[in-house]
């Protein structure tokens, strides 16, 4: 703490093309969110219009196409919690349509979507509020 106010932690880096990623993962961060936004305003579950929204397939695309350019950078974190959101979304969902396949399995399954839906929007909450505040996600 200063005389004058409280003291803020400088930025990890102010190199312009590090801003420009940093800006990209907030993009990454939101086209993911819109498409669970979608899930939650529309029909959809939030996790099926997660994994078969275009902005949130377009944002994995980008995510392994920009994974080379933050290796060994604290936005690795960020990419890398954003695609195993995916890709683990993508299992539970796996899951849950092997259990609806069976009349028994039917409302396991719809517990393990809500479920899934939840932990997806948590994961993007808080990935996006540590990109903001310029920290690393812990994974």
């Amino acid at each position: 703490m200063t005389q004058g106010g409280p003291e803020y932690p400088l930025p990890i880096t102010t190199d312009p093309a590090s801003e420009g990623l940093v800006r990209l993962t907030h993009i990454l961060y939101a086209l993911h969110a819109f498409s669970a936004l979608m899930g939650v305003i529309s029909s959809a579950a939030v996790v099926t219009a997660f994994l078969t929204g275009w902005p949130s397939i377009l944002a994995v695309i980008l995510n392994y196409a920009k994974r080379s350019e933050v290796r060994d950078s604290w936005l690795e974190s960020h990419l890398r919690w954003q695609l195993r959101t995916f890709w683990f979304a993508v299992l539970w969902v796996s899951v849950a349509v092997l259990l609806f396949a069976t009349v028994v399995g039917i409302p396991l399954a719809w517990i393990i979507v809500v479920t899934t839906g939840l932990w997806v929007l948590y994961r993007i909450l808080r990935g996006w509020l540590a990109l903001n505040d310029g920290r690393p996600i812990e994974v």
